[in-house]
């Protein structure tokens, strides 16, 4: 049986790395390790404990027990995002180093190659969502995109335990591999909800926003027009409703 824990877990991935020359592949690894160090020192948060996995543009890591999850979602992300600014100062737009990062805390325990859990593929798949991918790709002048668990926002951010509002953040539906769930995206510098993360359905919101698969306003059918040959008529009725005997919805 294995050994079971809760670990506070982050990873980041440099986008567009396979599409720059290997000189500005060897600057972004080395920037990028840098600059996690600085942040974590920065936070208060003790790198030389961090157990780490780095794959070129990425980097995946596992904080010891008792690491602070506000720390890592406010200071920490703050500081990573004023580094990326101080080291994409001057440098040409197709060189600029701009990181996703997921932020999560759940089941992780050591295996033989790594880490093992559900917590390591949950924040694996937030990291490579379409969603976070679209949303740093819709916001061309930010440094960084980040994506916190649902377990991470509604008790550290929702509970106020970090200076960030939650306001600042955009609920989303994450649907890779195997893995669906919801997260909630922020992006410095950026109103998040003005961002085209290219969603078929606002999470929370009465029906669909538009794009694959999803109704737009121009397909609403209009409040008073009568129903079509066919349709079913549902009537939704909240609180107690005394009616033995009526009929609530009518299917033809």
């Amino acid at each position: 049986m294995g050994t079971f824990g809760r670990r506070l877990l982050l990873a980041v991935d440099a986008k567009g790395y396979g599409g720059v020359d290997v000189v500005t592949q060897r600057e972004w690894q080395e920037a990028i390790r840098r600059l996690l160090e600085e942040a974590a020192g920065e936070a208060g948060l003790d790198w030389e404990q961090w157990a780490t996995q780095v794959g070129g543009d990425s980097v995946f890591a596992v904080l010891p027990k008792g690491a602070s999850e506000p720390d890592l979602v406010d200071p920490f992300m703050r500081q990573l995002e004023a580094g990326l600014r101080t080291f994409n100062r001057n440098r040409r737009d197709e060189a600029w180093l701009r990181l996703r990062a997921a932020v999560h805390f759940g089941t992780a325990s050591p295996a033989a190659n790594g880490f093992e859990g559900r917590a390591p593929v949950e924040i694996g798949r937030m990291l490579d969502s379409r969603v976070l991918k679209a949303a740093l790709a819709s916001a061309p002048a930010a440094q960084l995109a980040l994506a916190v668990s649902a377990t991470v926002f509604n008790d550290v951010i929702g509970e106020a335990y970090t200076t960030i509002q939650p306001r600042e953040f955009r609920e989303v539906r994450i649907a890779e591999k195997e893995y669906a769930g919801r997260a909630w995206i922020r992006v410095p510098g950026y109103d998040v909800t003005d961002l085209d993360l290219g969603e078929t359905e606002q999470p929370g919101a009465g029906g669909s926003a538009g794009g694959a698969g999803g109704a737009t306003a121009t397909d609403a059918r209009p409040l008073n027009a009568p129903t079509a040959p066919g349709d079913t008529v549902v009537q939704v009725i909240t609180g107690t409703v005394h009616a033995q005997g009526a009929v609530f919805g009518i299917s033809k």
